[in-house]
């Protein structure tokens, strides 16, 4: 994988993406370069007016490219389950579960759960559980790829306290989002191993790239020497966009992609171009009884189930 580009990702004509949080950064670059290289991209974002301007964006970067705009607000339930239900076509070949908030001050969801946790995770459980069987219908090369963090060692999901309700801090809340992440994947690629599916579930990790993520916390509580901070740190040692978006490209198209890989720098740093299954995994991100148990949670908690799995 040495020297990887997103020169290299192989041609996706035929290939239906929906990306979500699409509208910057990561998630961006991402639907961006799928759709160069032919695929359909649908960007899943909360924002109207960002989601369609970067519909457009990417329209320009990729002239030609079969590329759209559907509001998905992974925050509400019933957003995710109408976005699910008003994706057209009968396949999908890759999900990729990008959207998240970082650090932010205590908010809570419109279904009551801790904001982190539940965009983060819930979110997306309920999304990738509702789009699941249009993956099956894809078959061979469908894959479901989850952006996790380096800062998944943070913590560990506690399911005795799932949403925090008991000392709230802002990067444990975090920490333990990104093990979430990182314990769907682990859970999903045994399930879907299990009963014989050829959809792969993966995750990946960007190291510390310049994105919208430092800043938010910060502007949503008005600390704006905070927020000054968070910007100089990301001119200063940040990596771009382009370049944390390489894990996730990879492990959505890379021919070499296995079953509960994890993509990303070695530590949380840059990647330097050069994703590696050997980043740093907490070793609680492969407990059997904990995905477990968070998977049985989930289902409870978002009413999403998966029968057939």
């Amino acid at each position: 994988m040495t020297g990887w580009s997103a020169r290299e990702i192989p041609d996706q004509s035929g290939r239906t993406a929906v990306v979500t949080g699409a509208n910057s950064g990561i998630g961006y670059v991402t639907a961006r370069e799928l759709a160069r290289r032919g695929a359909r991209v649908v960007l899943a974002c909360r924002d109207a007016t960002r989601g369609k301007a970067a519909e457009e964006r990417v329209r320009a970067a990729a002239p030609g490219a079969d590329v759209q705009f559907a509001p998905l607000d992974l925050a509400d339930l019933s957003s995710v389950r109408a976005f699910a239900a008003d994706l057209p076509g009968d396949r999908l070949d890759l999900l990729i579960n990008n959207a998240g908030v970082m650090a932010l001050p205590q908010r809570r969801t419109v279904d009551g759960f801790e904001m982190q946790f539940g965009t983060n995770h819930l979110g997306h459980f309920a999304l990738t559980g509702l789009l699941l069987p249009r993956l099956r219908e894809a078959g061979h090369g469908a894959r479901v790829v989850t952006v996790s963090s380096g800062l998944h060692v943070l913590g560990t999901v506690d399911p005795r306290d799932l949403n925090m309700e008991h000392r709230y801090r802002r990067w444990i809340a975090y920490g333990r989002s990104k093990s979430a992440n990182l314990l769907f994947t682990h859970e999903l690629a045994q399930r879907l191993t299990a009963e014989g599916s050829r959809v792969v579930a993966v995750a990946a990790h960007p190291g510390y790239a310049a994105t919208n993520l430092q800043t938010a916390g910060p502007r949503m509580e008005g600390r704006d020497a905070a927020e000054h901070l968070a910007e100089l740190a990301n001119r200063l040692f940040a990596q771009s966009a382009e370049e944390g978006a390489l894990p996730t490209l990879y492990a959505a198209t890379a021919q070499d992609v296995r079953q509960d890989d994890y993509f990303g720098p070695r530590f949380e740093f840059r990647s330097a171009g050069v994703p590696t299954r050997r980043a740093v995994r907490a070793p609680w991100t492969r407990n059997d009884r904990a995905s477990a148990g968070l998977w049985a949670a989930s289902e409870r908690l978002t009413g999403v189930t998966y029968d057939w799995l």
